[in-house]
């Protein structure tokens, strides 16, 4: 079974988010049920030395204006595959944005010659390789099964992911013939939306199957809360919606063996934890205390819910918590951030920006993680906090709810929680459960026992890769 990934970033080599990491993870465990998977990405800047060791595989003389080559090489596990657009992806800035911080003009442009290149590649192959199933995620690649059906050719069936459907991709309906695409498919049952071209929704229209991040988010996409003027189209089509939950990369996150740790540790050696937290104190301006270090790696957005959070925190410094917060966002919360960090040093640290090693070691020194989301497709900072032993504070949401297990009485009688959970999003709800993370955390017994539990909970990829493959397997044959 060949299947062809299309995407606008994988790690380890571009990456604005948790899709990027699934991209970089998910085809390695796909591999390993002897699927053939290759990964198609643009060749951002970064990755301009890669593509200079890579092979010409595709050529394209006008691709949405510009020439460009697909070209594959092997590396870091995957078969990656880098559509070599200069005109549309050799700029600066992130593969969204440029230097000023604004949605490039031509974005529309540049994903669709994603799109037509995955789509040209779907119906020709190249280098002799073709493949049964195109993978689609996003809105970045939402015009893949647009470009097959207008084709009218027998093409592979398409699969698209739906990582998160607050970014759908929306553009002025006279892009049409720039874009190269069938007016017959601007239609309510087509791409169009609102009298406007729908990236993702031509995805989630044309696709043979949907699926998104975790089963809770499937569900919620349903209902007018969550699915975001689309959930009548995918009500339509619920009988094609399944929802896997995300995985992480385990050997990637194994506090056993990282690196960017000061001292490493497993479940049966614990106390070695505590270096970690030291370390977290020292880079973070913290005192040493008693009562549990919390930390937050995340975007400072409304929709992470950070406000909140900095609502709670007199309650969090009142129970005897300190916090150690890693992130950048809205202009607003990195302030309120920083202004609390300043009325509060020592037990308050902050650290706007982003740093790999810095979020891993966060994540091997602290007690417990906060992510007070208010809308969260899967998630992967609590699967990362359940793997090294830090318990995370989720919101009841999405995939928050899936994979976290409430420290609830009939929990904690049956011997299965692995964190906490609460709801709504206020801080009505998450100062109580700051208090119960507290008042467990001083119980030492309890507080360990839960934390070996959420060491031992699945987080990797292999159950998922195996529901993906029960997908491709369903589909019929181009």
């Amino acid at each position: 079974m060949k299947i062809l990934f299309v995407a606008s970033e994988c790690a380890p080599f571009v990456k604005t988010g948790g899709l990027a990491d699934v991209i970089g993870a998910l085809p390695r465990a796909l591999a390993a049920a002897g699927v053939n998977v290759r990964v198609l990405i643009p060749a951002y800047p970064g990755l301009r030395a890669l593509a200079g060791r890579a092979t010409s595989v595709m050529t394209f003389d006008d691709l949405s204006g510009g020439r460009a080559r697909i070209r594959i090489l092997h590396t870091e596990g995957l078969e990656l595959m880098l559509l070599d657009a200069p005109r549309h992806f050799d700029r600066a800035g992130t593969p969204y944005l440029g230097p000023d911080g604004k949605d490039w003009p031509d974005n529309d442009r540049r994903f669709a010659a994603l799109s037509l290149a995955a789509a040209k590649l779907a119906m020709e192959g190249a280098g002799g390789w073709r493949p049964d199933i195109i993978h689609v995620h996003d809105w970045q690649t939402g015009l893949v099964p647009a470009y097959l059906a207008q084709s009218g050719r027998m093409t592979p069936p398409v699969v698209m992911t739906i990582h998160n459907i607050a970014f759908q991709g929306l553009f002025d309906a006279s892009r049409l013939p720039e874009l190269k695409l069938d007016h017959k498919l601007f239609t309510p049952e087509g791409f169009e939306y609102h009298g406007r071209i729908g990236f993702l929704k031509a995805g989630l229209a044309l696709s043979d199957k949907i699926t998104t991040v975790s089963p809770n988010y499937a569900r919620e996409l349903l209902t007018p809360d969550f699915g975001m003027g689309l959930e009548g189209l995918l009500r339509a089509r619920q009988n094609d919606l399944t929802g896997i939950v995300n995985g992480i990369d385990d050997d990637l996150w194994n506090p056993e063996t990282d690196p960017n740790l000061v001292r490493n540790y497993s479940a049966r050696s614990l106390k070695r934890k505590v270096a970690n937290k030291r370390e977290i104190e020292a880079r973070f301006g913290l005192q040493r205390s008693d009562g549990p270090l919390f930390c937050v790696i995340s975007r400072l957005t409304s929709q992470k819910g950070i406000d909140v959070l900095l609502d709670c925190l007199p309650d969090l410094v009142g129970q005897g918590g300190r916090l150690a917060l890693l992130g950048t966002g809205e202009s607003h919360l990195e302030a309120r951030c920083v202004a609390a960090a300043k009325l509060d040093p020592g037990r308050i640290g902050v650290i706007i920006g982003y740093d790999e090693s810095l979020s891993h070691l966060l994540q091997g020194g602290s007690d417990a993680i906060l992510i007070p989301s208010r809308f969260e497709p899967c998630g992967l900072t609590q699967l990362y906090g359940l793997r090294y032993g830090t318990l995370p504070i989720v919101s009841r949401t999405g995939g928050l709810a899936d994979t976290v297990i409430d420290a609830n009485e009939a929990a904690l009688a049956a011997g299965c929680a692995t964190g906490f959970q609460f709801t709504p999003v206020h801080p009505t709800a998450l100062a109580p459960s700051i208090a119960r993370a507290c008042a467990i955390y001083r119980q030492a017994d309890v507080w360990t026992a839960m934390v070996r539990r959420a060491m031992r909970h699945p987080v990797g990829w292999g159950r998922s890769a195996r529901a993906y493959h029960r997908i491709y397997s369903n589909l019929p044959a181009a």
